[in-house]
């Protein structure tokens, strides 16, 4: 039987470059021989994608609070059962754009949802599994805001159109989420340019849980 593969997760806020980090990293990954799977939250899959459409629908903007949170959830469970875990079991790494700790930052902490309340709708979800490493980029959102707005590529969705007061509430999220879980989130500074983002996370993959693959 082979080995169980790796979970990688990549978090931020938007405009912090996890999609570009993301296939750099598969190009390491790919380099080193490693079989992997890239993916992304919510998404990854045909239903999660089209819960993906109804949650960051432009149009969408009555959507309540612990509804957005409860979306999330289904994708989420979805797309861990069709494709992540059957990946993982067959030793293969997988590399995920956004996982539970997006819920947390966002609909638990900025929604006001309370990080806890949103933890325990997960838990039901993701039936306890968590990632072996996950990278939170970390960048001040007005910067972040900037770099979307700035891109050509990237179609403005529903969380984009709210306001910086929000996304600071997010960073501020997320800076929390990585003080309780400080063993298995890395804080990567994303400001910097997007090949030394992709640099860092690799020294952390060759010193931390790919250090003997």
């Amino acid at each position: 039987m082979s080995q169980r593969g790796k979970f990688i997760t990549l978090e931020g806020g938007e405009g912090s470059g996890k999609t570009t980090v993301t296939q750099l990293l598969a190009a390491y990954l790919e380099k080193r021989s490693l079989p992997f799977l890239v993916t992304r939250e919510p998404g990854g899959i045909h239903i999660a994608e089209q819960i993906r459409e109804i949650i960051l629908n432009p149009a969408h903007t009555m959507m309540d609070g612990r509804t957005e949170a409860l979306l999330y959830a289904a994708a989420r469970r979805q797309h861990l059962v069709e494709k992540v875990e059957p990946a993982l079991l067959e030793g293969t790494t997988v590399l995920c754009d956004r996982f539970v700790d997006s819920s947390l930052a966002y609909q638990g902490h900025a929604r006001g949802i309370g990080i806890n309340e949103v933890w325990n709708i997960n838990q039901f979800a993701i039936h306890s599994l968590l990632p072996d490493i996950t990278f939170y980029l970390d960048i001040d959102p007005e910067e972040g805001l900037a770099r979307i707005a700035a891109s050509h590529e990237r179609e403005v969705n529903r969380l984009d159109l709210e306001g910086l007061p929000f996304h600071n509430l997010v960073r501020e999220g997320y800076q929390q989420i990585a003080a309780l879980f400080p063993e298995r989130i890395v804080v990567i500074d994303a400001s910097k340019k997007i090949e030394e983002v992709a640099n860092d996370m690799i020294r952390r993959l060759e010193e931390g849980i790919l250090k003997d693959f």
